[in-house]
């Protein structure tokens, strides 16, 4: 199938600059990154796509040669067609690591990478990641938590010690690759020589065959197990983070380097409490004297209970701020506040002496609302509805 024009993969014009394409490059991949779209050979494909594009565009002479001649320009240089998405992440190192300044692939996908990289001749096949959902309450959430997960994974075989093979002399060199774990195919055209590179199908691009396979795992380096996994969470975590823990994944095919663990939090509902950010939302519930006369009342916070103070004339709606109550800010100092929501509880049902008192207080001069306190609770009301639609 024909290539796209590099520009219209990236979505950018011809006079792009380096920062642009750089830019639209980024997006595009965490768009159709491998660990957002797992099983989608789409996304993988277009994740490679801009790889492509992105390799071309981003170097001067390669693109001064991409915008004269086009695709076929590109014959005879150290152009990557991508076969893998492991080779992606190998060509981009720049993109895809980094440390405590680290890209924002750090950040969004953190160790994963490094446990996909192409391992080379001889040294086994990476071990694919896994994922888990960590369910954590409010109060786990604003505290940090130690928790121990069993996890379902792929191990080391310890008869062979992960090798795959029977005894050291169990392994041979692959005899269609001579060792090196890759093919070469090489084709002339007018441009120059242009190489395609893949991996060997005989070895899988281990550059070592098993002759004298383990009876344990048959080969492979690696029996299903499970595992009792420490992980750290720190306060302030929100629904949709995670932690990825490094070589905590399936292992390896015989002695390749195991994939990452990742772990995705999960905020469970709280009785009380909604969430809103770092904030965190109470509705209280009090009795109509409580909300004129004022009163004491103690209520529920993260870390136990609370006395609250509801000056006198408090309306239903108001919001009583509870500063440094609600979420620990993550990676950052200070926590949000606890909101407690005014709520005026109405009775349904009265006894006959009740409802003697509400008549006799329902006379009061002060009770009823008049005329202006109306119109300006209308004007209220609607100042509050157009906002809510501005």
């Amino acid at each position: 199938m024909a290539k796209r024009d590099f520009y219209e993969v990236l979505g950018v014009q011809r006079n792009a600059s380096p920062d642009e394409i750089k830019k639209a490059y980024r997006q595009l991949a965490l768009k159709f990154h491998p660990d957002r779209n797992p099983g989608n050979k789409e996304a993988e494909e277009k994740f490679k796509e801009a790889a492509e594009a992105y390799e071309v565009l981003s170097d001067a002479e390669k693109r001064q040669r991409y915008d004269m001649h086009g695709h076929e320009g590109l014959r005879g240089t150290n152009y990557h067609d991508f076969t893998d998405v492991n080779d992606v992440f190998s060509a981009f190192s720049d993109i895809f690591s980094g440390g405590f300044g680290g890209t924002i692939f750090d950040e969004m996908f953190g160790a994963t990478q490094r446990g996909r990289r192409r391992s080379g001749g001889q040294h086994g096949q990476p071990g694919s990641d896994l994922r888990v959902r960590l369910p954590l309450t409010l109060e786990e959430i604003a505290t940090g938590v130690e928790k121990k997960l069993k996890v379902k994974r792929q191990k080391k075989c310890d008869t062979c010690n992960g090798s795959g093979a029977r005894s050291s002399a169990g392994k041979a060199t692959c005899p269609q690759c001579n060792g090196s774990g890759e093919l070469r195919q090489v084709s002339r055209s007018m441009f120059g020589q242009f190489v395609n590179i893949t991996a060997c199908p005989t070895c899988d691009g281990e550059g070592r065959i098993v002759k004298d396979p383990c009876t344990t795992c048959r080969g492979e380096g690696r029996v299903a197990g499970e595992s009792t996994i420490k992980v750290t969470v720190p306060a302030g975590v929100s629904e949709g983070n995670y932690i990825p823990l490094q070589g905590q994944g399936n292992a390896g095919r015989r002695g390749g380097p195991a994939g990452d663990l990742i772990v995705v939090i999960e905020e469970q509902p709280h009785s009380h409490f909604r969430r809103n950010g770092d904030d965190i939302i109470y509705d209280l519930l009090i009795s109509y004297p409580s909300a004129v006369l004022g009163a004491d009342v103690e209520i529920p916070t993260l870390t136990g209970k609370a006395k609250l103070v509801i000056e006198p004339g408090t309306p239903p709606g108001r919001m009583l701020r509870m500063r440094e109550r609600g979420i620990p800010h993550l990676n950052s100092y200070g926590r949000g506040d606890q909101l407690v929501r005014i709520n005026i509880w109405v009775p349904s049902k009265l006894n006959s002496r009740e409802k003697e008192l509400l008549k006799e207080l329902a006379a009061s001069e002060h009770i009823s609302p008049n005329e202006d306190e109306r119109r300006n609770a209308d004007r209220s009301f609607f100042d509050k509805v157009k906002d809510a639609f501005s």
